[in-house]
């Protein structure tokens, strides 16, 4: 009889680490609180309009065809993707940039910004290249149980090209004094992880994921790559359980032996969390084998959560993008706010994602489907329906001014999701939305283990534990932990 992996949790991460271990011959079950897979990547679907709830942007496309070619599969099987050019458009205090996806484009409009940019910008991408190269091939894969898994010649050699003590904002300044291609340099770091100040330049390998490999769009919404990944684990014989909330992971001598859900029970050779970490440990397991203590967790340095609304409008838009980001404020000011200060900011930026522009069936014709986000710190708990009125209302104007067009009276479709629902939906550690900051005491081994310290055959994928935030990481993060797991069963 084969051996029996439950996993908790169908979001990336979890679809992930199921496909790799039914790959194995193993018997996995995926356990679902809600009724659809995704996790924080579901879809929501009303009035005509398709909404991807939560990722949008696709980077590093190559990531997605590594993880369907392990199976004999390719992208192109379950879903087709186009290249977005423009990438997309930041909007400033007195206009907007388009960013070109071509790279001699690109350059030339970092020249228009400042003389000579665009030959620095072969050097900063040459660094920018080899980290990703390296990045992929060495760190992320890693489980980051021990220091010696980062001990090879070639990373030796290399520490100081990955600039791992060096700051994102320091590496970049080195290159730039235009603060606006400061600005479009930082941002990747400042929505997803934490101050460029804080931030190991080791993450200006998203700089050559955005330039070099491109921004693109999943046929459908990124909620194509949710049904495909599903669809291919089925295929592997991964049997997914939706509805089922999971209440209990019960221990006997110090193992994980059954998952107790809303509905059932589940014997397990071994489990794997793809659920909230800090929720895994502190309400399903004992106090007694928790790996880590209530003040561990209070010390992370958390990635922003998030204030999005889901708006549907009854008329197309004359002049926007797919992607926008509007750095029409303080960009310091918002980053303090985030993650020092911790309050809701006084002016934030935000971003807006008209995916309709790019795909007509996921609106109703001659309607326009947007999603607005604006980043905020986590733990804020005073999201009130006052509070999201008047941030809405905030970006709304503003977004009305740029685009030069109104919006708000053609309103049909709303929906608003902050810090409560993060809560309630995902179990998030402080309404998190992208788990740890990347600074570098949260990197590799920094970060909490992928396996279990007190049970033995406990191991955890996704966001808060190896390598890190975002959708290609947490597909990375399910093999990662798959492969730990059959290392030791």
């Amino acid at each position: 009889m084969n051996k029996k992996a439950i996993i908790i949790g169908a979001g990336f991460a979890g679809i992930s680490a199921a496909s790799f271990m039914a790959r194995a011959g193993w018997s996995v079950t995926v356990l679902e609180k809600h009724s659809t897979p995704g996790g924080r990547a579901r879809q929501l679907q009303d009035a005509g309009f398709s909404f991807d709830m939560g990722p949008s942007w696709y980077w590093m496309h190559d990531v997605f065809e590594r993880y369907f070619a392990q199976f004999g599969k390719k992208v192109g099987d379950y879903y087709s993707i186009k290249r977005l050019d423009p990438s997309y458009r930041i909007y400033w205090d007195n206009g907007f940039t388009d960013i070109p996806a071509d790279i001699t484009e690109f350059k030339k409009m970092l020249n228009d910004l400042e003389e000579g940019a665009g030959n620095k910008l072969d050097a900063f991408l040459k660094e920018a290249e080899y980290k990703y190269k390296i990045g992929i091939q060495k760190l992320v894969f890693k489980p980051g149980r021990s220091v010696s898994e980062f001990m090879d010649w070639q990373m030796i050699r290399g520490v100081f090209r990955l600039d791992v003590f060096t700051s994102m904002k320091k590496h970049i300044s080195k290159y730039f004094s235009h603060p606006r291609i400061r600005q479009m340099l930082e941002f990747p770091v400042l929505f997803l992880g934490a101050l460029p100040e804080d931030t190991p330049a080791l993450y200006s390998l998203m700089n050559y994921a955005d330039i070099i490999g491109g921004t693109w769009y999943p046929s459908g919404g990124m909620y194509s790559v949710v049904k495909a990944m599903h669809g291919l684990a089925e295929e592997l014989g991964v049997v997914f359980r939706f509805n089922e909330e999971v209440q209990e992971i019960k221990l006997l001598n110090g193992t994980a032996k059954t998952v107790e859900t809303t509905n059932s029970s589940y014997d397990a050779d071994i489990v794997i969390g793809g659920a909230d970490y800090h929720f895994i440990e502190s309400r399903l397991l004992p106090a007694a084998f928790q790996s880590y203590s209530p003040s561990y967790w209070e010390n992370r340095e958390m990635a922003p959560s998030c204030l999005l609304y889901y708006v549907g409008l009854s008329k197309k838009l004359k002049n926007v993008l797919h992607h926008s980001l509007f750095f029409d404020v303080s960009f310091d000011r918002h980053g303090e706010e985030i993650y020092k200060t911790k309050r809701w900011p006084v002016e934030p930026l935000f971003y807006v994602s008209v995916s309709s522009v790019t795909d007509d069936a996921i609106a109703p014709p001659g309607c326009e489907n947007l999603v607005f986000l604006v980043p905020v710190a986590a733990g804020l708990t005073d999201d009130t329906a006052e509070m999201r009125d008047k941030y809405f209302s905030m970006i709304v104007e503003r977004f009305e001014q740029h685009v030069q067009e109104p919006i708000a009276d053609f309103i049909v479709y709303k929906k608003s999701f902050g810090y409560s629902d993060f809560v309630h939906e995902y179990n998030s550690f402080k309404g998190n939305a992208y788990g740890l900051a990347n600074t570098l005491l949260q990197t590799a081994i920094f970060r909490p283990a992928c396996r279990s310290k007190k049970i033995k055959n406990l191991f955890f994928t996704g966001q808060l534990t190896v390598p890190g935030p975002g959708v290609p990481p947490s597909l990375i993060s399910g093999e990662v932990v798959a492969k730990e797991v059959l290392k030791h069963y």
